[in-house]
C-alpha cells in the first residue's frame, strides 16, 4: 500500500444522457467505449486506446435529485477510506456519504472540502 495515496485514481462524469456523452466524448477525446453490466444498470467506461480513462454513469441511477446538473468527480486514491473520513471531519470538510464498499471496485466515501467541493475517497479493491 501507499502508492496510491493522494493521486487521482479515478474520473467520472455524472450526466443524464449516458449516449449523448459518450457521442460528444467520443469525437472530441477519441474515446471508446464499454459498457460493464452492474446490478440494475449499464456502467460505462470510456478508453484512449487501451487504457481505462474515465467512467460515465446515468445520475437517473446515482439518486441525483431532479435538475441536479451534470458534473465530472475526481476520486482521490488513498490507503484507508475509513482513516480518510476522519480527517476529512478533522479538517473542516464534511461527509456526503459514509464510506462503503462497491465489489471488484473498491471501498469509496464522497465527502466535501471546507468550500464546499465534492470529492470522491477510494481504496481500490486490489490496495485493501
Amino acid at each position: 500500500m501507499g502508492d496510491i495515496q493522494g493521486s487521482v485514481h479515478w474520473t467520472e462524469l455524472m450526466t443524464w444522457d449516458v449516449a449523448g456523452a459518450q457521442e460528444f466524448y467520443g469525437k472530441v477525446c477519441g474515446w471508446t467505449f464499454q459498457a460493464v453490466p452492474m446490478p440494475g444498470f449499464d456502467y460505462v467506461i470510456g478508453s484512449a486506446g487501451d487504457t481505462q480513462t474515465v467512467g460515465i454513469m446515468d445520475m437517473a441511477r446515482s439518486g441525483a435529485e431532479a435538475g441536479t446538473p451534470p458534473f465530472w468527480m475526481t476520486y482521490i486514491g488513498v490507503d484507508d477510506v475509513d482513516a480518510a473520513t476522519k480527517a476529512v471531519t478533522a479538517g473542516g470538510g464534511r461527509l456526503k456519504a459514509e464510506p462503503f464498499d462497491v465489489p471488484g471496485v473498491g471501498r469509496i466515501a464522497i465527502a466535501e472540502d471546507p468550500s464546499g467541493a465534492l470529492i470522491g475517497l477510494m481504496t481500490p479493491a486490489d490496495q485493501a
